[in-house]
Order: structure tokens, then C-alpha cells, then sequence
């Protein structure tokens, strides 16, 4: 008979190669995309006030084609901040103009979102934001893909939750800020990443002709790759029908549901752009001050639209896959100014001062689960060949 040390150590060389046994990808098949002359077509435009962030601005409606078109020079779409008109400062303090979209659909766990854009706002007092929403915020949870405020040199990403959901075990390529993903915590930072490539946000990111945003919102977690235009994947730029995350490498971001049940936190996605000025992340003094002089309202918002030139999205498309659970089931949004409850976007303090450290995950998660596809990692087979190997090992 063999010693029960023997046998154990067996075990746990079965138990160790079926952990390592690769899994099946999943494959994600395109159901919408935004782009060309048609890409408002489907948005709903926030058409008041930013009474979400308290910025200094108006989202204006579908019908203003200044600060909302299609380029017909490169056929993107544009989204900007009025970058011409002359702001009173007195007798009323009035708000500049500026441009917040919403999708007419939410598009629920299963799905891919691939934003491919060649520019992005930056400056002292802008805001700007790529990201996500349940229709009831925060219940139905916020994923943060692209956001950064003032001259922040690294985009931010994080998710805003109710209590209960945090980021464990992380397998990522960025540096963790905070993990808790509460709103209710640290002045609603959520569970902030801060992205290690510098040409993430802000000019460096133009400068490099833009890049891609993939965000994979899965029932296994929820994943964030950037890849700057010199490194896109072929799949992005040549518009695939159908993609498999398996194949993207180690994410910028990842949020695996051993800490965070991505179904119990997270309601089907509305996509969103937008871009405020001041409000309560970008004009706070401890957040504006260190990197751009004066007041945030008096000295960039109020006065000449001169110093807004740089302020504008540069959208050539947005893609959205499924993987056949995720399409359609969130119905229409109607009027985004009537839409959503939120009281921000997580924006909060930031949770992050935009420095561009970064770290690698030393661990994937310890629930068994595929960071991928959320299936179990054992398949049945392996399950009975280990369990046929302790017994022939206990029997002799």
C-alpha cells in the first residue's frame, strides 16, 4: 500500500496539470457598429445641463452640427467643446457649450465594445470620458474605459458599483489605485486602474495618431486593452466580423468576478461620450491646481473658446460583439436627459494623481473559473482521469 503522502503528492500533480490545461475561447460576432455618415443615427444626446458632474457646460441637441458631426474630409465623427464663442463671466456665469451621447441601446454580459478613435480632449478644465452605464445608477453598475481630467499623461479606467463588489486577483499589464468599487467609498473613486502607456490620454495619444479601446464585459470579469495605432491588431483594423479575446494579450485592466459578480452588479450597457469642463473632479483645486494655473471656471471656461481647440473626440468607429448572450437586451433608451439617475460617473476624486507606473498581476484568479470565457476550467474528462488516478494510486 502506498504511504497517504505518496498519495497526496500524486494528487497534487493531477490537480496541477489539469489547472494548466488551456481552455476554449469564445468567439464574439459583430452586431452593431457606429461609423460613417450614419454614426449619430443611433445616440441619444443629453440636451441639459451638466447636472450629473456639476462641469461648467451645456450638452447641447441632435440638431446643433457644430460641436456634433461627421467629418466628410476623413468620414469620423466628431464631438467637441464650443471652441469659438465668447463666455460671460458676469452678470450670470453662464456654462459653455459641449457634447454628451448615449446609444439607444444597452447591450448586456457577453458582450465586446471596440472604440477606434484619433483623438481625444485634453487641457486644463477638460473632462473627458469613454464609458458605460446601467439604466439605474448605480445599481446597474459603470465600467470607466477612457477618462482622465486637466493634463493627466495616463488614462484611468475603473468601475463604479453598489457595496460588495472588488478587484481581486487582477491579471493585468497596469498599476491598481484603489480595488474597492463602491460608490458609497472613497468619495466614489471606484476601483481605479491607472493605464502604464503614457500615449493612453491626453496629447500623447493624438500625437500617436489616436488608438484602440477594447472592453470585454463578460460574466468571467470584465477586461480593458489599449492599443496605441502603431500596435492595433489586424482584427481591429480591418473591421472583423468576428473576434476572439483569447487572442488579445494580457489586458491593461481586469476586473475577474471572483471578487465582483459581474451579473448581480452589473445591468446591461449604455455607451457614452462626453465631455464637461471643472465640475467636481477636473475644478477641484487639489486636482486642478497642481498641473494647470488660476481658477478653473474664471480663467479657462469664462472668456475666449480659443483655448478649447484641442478639446474633441476624433471617433472613427464604435463596434460592439456578442457572444450571442449580450445583443439587444437592453431595449431603447428614449431621451438620454430623462434616462439616467446618476449623480456622476464615477468621477468622483479620480482615486489618481495620472501618473503612469505601472505593474503586472503576479496571479490569475484563484476561483477556477477562465478569465476568457467563464466556463469551468476542468472539463468533465480531466475531472474523472484525476479522480481515476487517486483511486489506482489508493488501491495500490
Amino acid at each position: 500500500m502506498v504511504a497517504w503522502s505518496d498519495l497526496r503528492f500524486v494528487s497534487w500533480l493531477a490537480f496541477a496539470s489539469i489547472r494548466t490545461i488551456p481552455v476554449a475561447a469564445v468567439q464574439y460576432s459583430l452586431i452593431k457598429e457606429y461609423s460613417g455618415p450614419t454614426f449619430f443615427d443611433e445616440w441619444d444626446f443629453f440636451n441639459d445641463w451638466d447636472k450629473l458632474n456639476s462641469g461648467d457646460v451645456v450638452f447641447v441637441g441632435k440638431d446643433n452640427h457644430t460641436l456634433a458631426y461627421v467629418d466628410p474630409k476623413t468620414n469620423r465623427a466628431i464631438m467637441k467643446v464650443d471652441d469659438i464663442s465668447n463666455v460671460p463671466i458676469y452678470p450670470y456665469a453662464e456654462k459653455r457649450n459641449s457634447v454628451r451621447i448615449q446609444t439607444k441601446t444597452a447591450y448586456g454580459i457577453g458582450s465586446v465594445f471596440v472604440a477606434d478613435m484619433y483623438h481625444v480632449p485634453y487641457g486644463c478644465s477638460v473632462w473627458p470620458a469613454w464609458w458605460t452605464q446601467g439604466a439605474n445608477w448605480p445599481d446597474g453598475g459603470e465600467i470607466d474605459i477612457f477618462e482622465g481630467v486637466n493634463l493627466m499623461t495616463a488614462n484611468q479606467m475603473a468601475l463604479h458599483t453598489t457595496s460588495g463588489c472588488t478587484q481581486v486577483n487582477a491579471v493585468q499589464s497596469s498599476k491598481t489605485v484603489s480595488t474597492d468599487c463602491n460608490y458609497q467609498a472613497n468619495g466614489n473613486a471606484g476601483c481605479v486602474v491607472t493605464n502604464s502607456l503614457p500615449a493612453s490620454y491626453g496629447e500623447a495619444f493624438s500625437k500617436a495618431n489616436g488608438g484602440v479601446f477594447v472592453t470585454e464585459f463578460a460574466e468571467s470579469g470584465i477586461s480593458i486593452w489599449f492599443y496605441s495605432r502603431k500596435d492595433v491588431p489586424k482584427v481591429f483594423s480591418s473591421g472583423a466580423s468576428s473576434i476572439d479575446t483569447s487572442t488579445f494579450g494580457t489586458p491593461a485592466a481586469n476586473w475577474p468576478s471572483g471578487g465582483c459578480d459581474i451579473s448581480k452588479f452589473f445591468q446591461p450597457q449604455y455607451l457614452i461620450y462626453d465631455i464637461t469642463l471643472c465640475g467636481v473632479w477636473a475644478g477641484a483645486t487639489n486636482v486642478f491646481n497642481p498641473s494647470c494655473p488660476g481658477v478653473c471656471y474664471k480663467d479657462y471656461v469664462a472668456g475666449s473658446g480659443a483655448k478649447y481647440s484641442s478639446a474633441f473626440f476624433d471617433v472613427a468607429s464604435v463596434r460592439v460583439y456578442s457572444s450571442g448572450s449580450g445583443s439587444g437586451n437592453g431595449g431603447s433608451s428614449g431621451s438620454s436627459s430623462g434616462n439616467s439617475s446618476s449623480t456622476g460617473s464615477g468621477k468622483g476624486n479620480g482615486g489618481t494623481s495620472g501618473n503612469s507606473s505601472s505593474s503586472t498581476a503576479s496571479s490569475s484568479s484563484s476561483s477556477g473559473n477562465d478569465a476568457t470565457s467563464g466556463k469551468l476550467a476542468w472539463p468533465m474528462s480531466t475531472i474523472l482521469a484525476f479522480l481515476g488516478v487517486v483511486w489506482f494510486v489508493g488501491m495500490h
